[in-house]
Parts: C-alpha cells; sequence; structure tokens
C-alpha cells in the first residue's frame, strides 16, 4: 500500500528522533508501477510491484553522510542512521553545506487522479487488445508498452521542514512496423489522467506512420528547413527548461556564459515567438509543489518572448553571491505570443524541407553551446512545393538548440501539448508544440530504420 500523508510524517519524525548528527533531512516515498507489454501483435508481459524506501542525510561539524533502505522497520531505519553518521564522521567537509530549511509552505499542486492509481486492468487489456486488433487490420507489426505508476511520498529537516505529495502518470507508447521491416511508425503520449490518454489516437498515428514510410529514398545530408512533430521537440528539448542553471553560467560551463564571469540575462537569445515557462499547477502538466533543494515551487519565465529572463540560483550559490535563492523549474512549458498552425499549414507553406516526426540516442556534444547529435527515426518524410513528395532514409543530426530557437529561425510554431521524450517512455513530461525550423543541420545518412 502506499503511504499516507500521516505515514510519512510518522517515519520521517522516527528518523530524525534517531539522528545525533547536527543537521539532517530525511525522504521517505513509496510507489506502485504496473505495466503492459506487448510485441509482435501479441502481450507478452502483465506485472506491478510496489516499493517503499527511506533516505537521510546527516551533517557533523559541516562533513556530510548519507544512507539509504528499502525496509521501514525500526531496526532497518536505526541502522541506516547509523551508517549515514558512519560515513559523515570519516568524510571530507562538505564546502557547499548550508543548514537544512526550517518550515515551509507549500501550495499543493492536482496531479493525483484516483482512477490513475487504480487502473482497471480489464480497461487496460482491452484497450492494448484493440490496438492488436488494429494493426492486425492494417497488416503491420504492433509493439508498445503500456505503463502506470503511483507515487506518494514526503521529505523532512531536523529544521522542522515537512512536505509531502502524491502524484500519478499513465502512459503508452506504440512501434508499428511493416512485416517488410523496411518502415515504422512510433507515437508516445502520456498523461497524469488515465481518462485523457487517447490510446485510439496513439495507435492510429503509430500505424499510419508506418504504412506512409514504406519505399523510403536516400537524401544527401546538410542544412534544411525542417517541421518537427511535438515528439521531436520533446526528444531534443524536453528537458531544456531545467538547463537554467546560474553558477553554471557564471563559471563559464553554460551557452548562457557571458565574458568575465557574467551571463547573458535579458539578452534576445531566441527567436521572438519562444516563450518558456514552468508552472507547478498548469491544468495538463501539474509539477511538483516543491523545487530544487525542497524551496517551495513558483511559476518560472526563463525565456520571455525571445529573451532570457532568468537564471536558478541554488541555496548555496545564492549565499555566494549574495542573493536570494530561486525555486527553479518544475517542468518546461513552450508558448506562443504569436498565430499557431497546423502541421498541414506548415507542410503547404514549405518549398523544400524536412518533416521529423521521433529523434532517438540523442546525446549532449557541448553544453556551452546546447549542442547534441542524434537520430531521426520512425518517420520522415521530404517535403516539396507544400505536400510530402516521398519517404526518407534517417539521418544523424548535430544541433544546438539556442541556435535551433535562435532569432529569425522559428518560422511557425504549432499549439502546445502535453509529450514526453520518447527515451524516457513517457515516465515524464513536457508541454512543447511542433516547430517549423528554417534551418535545422543533418550530418551524415544512417541505415536504420
Amino acid at each position: 500500500m502506499l503511504l499516507t500523508e500521516k505515514e510519512v510524517q510518522e517515519i520521517s519524525n522516527k528518523i530524525l528522533s534517531m539522528v545525533k548528527a547536527d543537521d539532517a533531512a530525511v525522504s521517505v516515498s513509496s510507489d506502485k508501477l504496473s505495466h503492459l507489454r506487448f510485441a509482435d501483435n501479441n502481450i507478452l508481459t502483465s506485472g506491478s510491484r510496489i516499493g517503499r524506501g527511506a533516505n537521510v542525510t546527516v551533517w557533523i561539524e559541516g562533513k556530510r553522510g548519507a544512507a539509504s533502505t528499502n525496509d521501514l522497520d525500526e531496526a532497518s531505519l536505526k541502522a541506516m542512521v547509523e551508517q549515514a553518521e558512519k560515513i559523515a564522521r570519516t568524510a571530507p567537509a562538505d564546502r557547499e553545506y548550508v543548514p537544512t530549511l526550517g518550515k515551509q509552505a507549500y501550495k499543493p499542486v492536482n496531479g493525483y487522479v484516483d482512477a490513475t492509481a487504480n487502473l482497471s486492468l480489464s480497461d487496460r487489456a482491452k484497450a492494448v487488445g484493440d490496438i492488436i486488433a488494429n494493426c492486425e487490420k492494417n497488416k503491420v507489426i504492433g509493439a508498445g508498452f503500456h505503463s502506470a505508476r503511483v507515487q506518494a511520498g514526503g521529505s523532512a529537516t531536523k529544521n522542522g521542514n515537512f512536505e509531502y505529495e502524491r502524484s500519478t502518470n499513465v502512459s503508452l507508447s506504440v512501434t508499428a512496423r511493416t512485416p517488410d521491416g523496411q518502415s515504422s511508425g512510433y507515437f508516445l503520449r502520456s498523461h497524469f489522467d488515465v481518462g485523457k490518454l487517447d490510446t485510439k489516437r496513439i495507435a492510429g498515428e503509430s500505424i499510419r506512420k508506418a504504412l506512409e514510410g514504406r519505399g523510403a529514398r536516400v537524401i544527401d545530408p546538410g542544412t534544411y528547413t525542417v517541421i518537427l512533430e511535438a515528439q521531436a521537440v520533446a526528444d531534443l528539448m524536453g528537458s531544456f527548461g531545467f538547463a537554467f542553471n546560474a553558477r553554471n553560467a557564471e563559471e563559464g560551463r553554460s551557452v548562457f556564459s557571458a565574458p568575465g564571469g557574467k551571463t547573458r540575462l535579458g539578452e534576445a537569445m531566441f527567436d521572438e515567438k519562444v516563450t518558456l515557462y514552468s508552472d507547478p499547477w498548469h491544468p495538463e502538466l501539474p509539477g511538483s509543489q516543491s523545487a530544487q533543494g525542497g524551496i517551495p515551487a513558483e511559476r518560472i519565465t526563463m525565456i520571455d518572448k525571445g529573451v532570457l529572463k532568468s537564471l536558478t540560483y541554488n541555496r548555496f550559490w545564492a549565499k555566494q553571491k549574495n542573493v536570494d535563492p530561486t525555486p527553479g523549474p518544475v517542468n518546461t512549458i513552450f508558448e506562443t505570443s504569436g498565430k499557431t498552425a497546423s502541421v498541414e499549414e506548415m507542410i503547404k507553406s514549405t518549398e523544400r524541407g524536412i518533416l521529423v516526426g521521433r529523434f532517438w540516442y540523442i546525446r549532449s556534444t557541448d553544453p556551452r553551446t546546447a549542442s547534441s547529435t542524434g537520430l531521426t527515426r520512425d518517420g520522415v518524410w521530404l517535403i516539396e512545393n507544400g505536400k510530402i513528395a516521398y519517404p526518407l532514409r534517417n539521418l544523424r543530426f548535430n544541433q544546438s538548440v539556442t541556435q535551433m530557437l535562435g532569432p529569425g529561425n522559428v518560422l511557425m510554431v504549432g499549439a502546445s501539448e502535453r509529450v514526453g521524450g520518447s527515451e524516457g517512455g513517457g515516465s515524464s513530461a513536457s508541454y512543447l508544440p511542433t516547430l517549423k525550423l528554417k534551418e535545422f543541420k543533418f550530418t551524415s545518412q544512417s541505415e536504420a530504420v
């Protein structure tokens, strides 16, 4: 069973009562994860697990030690505290130690839904059965993963702070492939409310992409106008909202760095169509009520109509710089102040370009330019004279996100929707649009489907 607020507070207090160290922070968690996996148009596995755990971090004369346990009986909790204190006594001084937070006031978010927490297994099986039937009807081979997770837990400090919250998430990814293995389509979506997870759309889009991707041709790498569907945008920049770190910028390790230990705050680094912010209470994308370091979350604007507006100061770095700490983002929301456009409108307005459905195997190459590399996958098409001309073989890219979103490069912006990066399998999500970009750099061809 998941832990209630009362249970989390009781366990936290019990752990803190065992602490002899000068300072301490405790977290107590519980979660339930269930899944249904299918492949080759057959259900393969279905299961669930429930977990509980606790961890403690202590400081003794400024030296830090930490330990954790997945047993919440008194003996295990006591052993955990003793282990953390033993480590602290022999550890070097923690040069970034700041006293743990005193009592804070948190504004709850609405990211928990009972129907998701108590997901109907029969409803899940029926939805996946319908997906398999649709794949068979269209003569494609379907595979996918339906996953639901509910979390409940909290944290406490020796200085009197305590917080508790619950959250739910359900996701479905479907990959459809033609029997000859030469074309595939993919679609992923997630939501905290299972009633808003459109399984028919997810299956339909993956099947459509597989069927429309047959007969892919090779194209030379180079710089092209691109239309990135929301999934591709999420794959490339779903975590970009968490990159606005003041310390990295002031130490010269960030794309937001400027010479002499300064930053680019206030500069119009991005296209005026770009506004990026974090809002814990967004109705489609609720975040956590607490941000980095346990600071109560707030709505924060990182980019406002192209201008870099804020960087995040944790409590240690804020003290070093004699400024107030900032909570930092708890989610990533992209909006535009201008008119939005549909994918069809973007295609119609494109003389020659490439439509990308998804990216894969993305890896950072240089944080100082916000650059990364990766591959297209499961659906790429050439656009000519305002129409889809034919599908393409996959390509590798090397691209800076800040250049991608730079002044003059964002031609059109779609309506934002909840979408998670495909490498995370829907475990987290952002609120992002389809983008039409003037220039995007493809560096080589890929033989992968």
